[in-house]
């Protein structure tokens, strides 16, 4: 006769080792939480990733049960903070706020005091954003085939505004340039707010600016809104093309906002703060930001986050070498 075996001892094991693995992943969540978690931004107060990571932290500090805090780190183009958090332990309680210059920063500097691609762990994306071209209204430029053919008329007469040189405003002009085959000339300026009173006053005709900046000229009709750099028309201006849609085929340009650890951070952890990333991005805190900022909330695992910089970071890289763009 063949031998029975009673499952029912096998099925006691299997339930206590289930147990034994919740329990120890309670225990560690736990441990964690025990510790303040610091989102380092490396920008001053006040600004654009500023905000979205006050908003990140305290939404995650509900999600880990634990305190989560923001450090402002800023200077010398986010290297300053981005390499505080390099150096931290890696113990998934120092992070880094990455946005668009850390892709670009490998590009325009070539000694960096960090290795861009080995140096770091993905946690998450957090949120891309996109710019918007705008115009003066009296400039006559209606639309992106509108400046294509008044670039075209006057090679280098056609000025753009930007924040300075490698920002997102300076490249979304120069990859526009590219793939435009025209030429406009960058005009650099200490932020966004003198730029646009000189767009204004029609010092420069164009710019590539963020929607906080500039959508509320928009709305009053101060200035006039060309396109959207994203890949997709959005919600906050369902009736702007893209720029693509508008005449320049493949053309995005997208700023993003997303966590890093340093290298080394163990798997367990990224995945522990992976989850509270993505569980925060579906509070009603961050609805005010989709609409003010034109942020698009993304989430998603690690590995999708790390393809998407590298990929961000060879387009950036390509734009800074053919633009001839160096900063000392």
């Amino acid at each position: 006769m063949p031998m029975t075996v009673d499952p029912k001892p096998f099925a006691h094991v299997f339930l206590t080792l289930v147990a034994c693995l919740a329990l120890s992943g309670a225990a560690g969540a736990a441990e964690f939480a025990s510790q303040v978690t610091r989102i380092v931004v490396p920008f001053a107060a006040g600004g654009g990733t500023d905000i979205i990571s006050r908003t990140l932290a305290q939404e995650m500090t509900k999600e880990l049960n634990g305190t989560v805090i923001v450090e402002n780190k800023p200077g010398a183009g986010t290297i300053v903070g981005t390499e505080y958090v390099v150096k931290a332990n890696p113990d998934g309680h120092t992070l880094v706020m990455a946005t668009f210059a850390h892709a670009v920063n490998p590009g325009l500097r070539p000694k960096l005091p960090y290795d861009t691609d080995e140096d770091f762990a993905p946690v998450a994306l957090v949120a891309r954003s996109f710019n918007i071209v705008i115009v003066n209204p009296g400039s006559g430029i209606k639309s992106i085939a509108d400046l294509i053919a008044a670039a075209k008329a006057k090679p280098g007469a056609i000025n753009y505004g930007t924040f300075g040189p490698g920002t997102s405003a300076h490249l979304a002009g120069e990859l526009f340039n590219s793939l435009a085959h025209v030429k406009l000339t960058a005009v650099h300026y200490k932020g966004a707010a003198p730029a646009i009173t000189d767009l204004l006053g029609g010092t420069i005709q164009v710019m590539f600016t963020t929607v906080a900046s500039a959508a509320s000229l928009v709305k009053a009709s101060k200035l006039k809104a060309l396109a959207v750099t994203s890949a997709k028309r959005t919600a906050a201006f369902p009736d702007l093309p893209t720029v693509a849609e508008a005449g320049v085929p493949g053309y995005v340009a997208e700023s993003w906002y997303g966590l890093f650890a340093p290298a080394k951070t163990p798997p367990e952890t990224i995945a522990l703060l992976n989850k509270a990333v993505n569980k925060s991005l579906h509070a009603s805190s961050f609805d005010k930001l989709v609409d003010n900022e034109g942020l698009v909330l993304v989430g998603g695992p690690p590995e999708q986050f790390g393809a998407y910089v590298r990929d961000q970071e060879a387009l950036w890289r390509k734009v800074v070498q053919d633009a001839g763009i160096k900063i000392e």
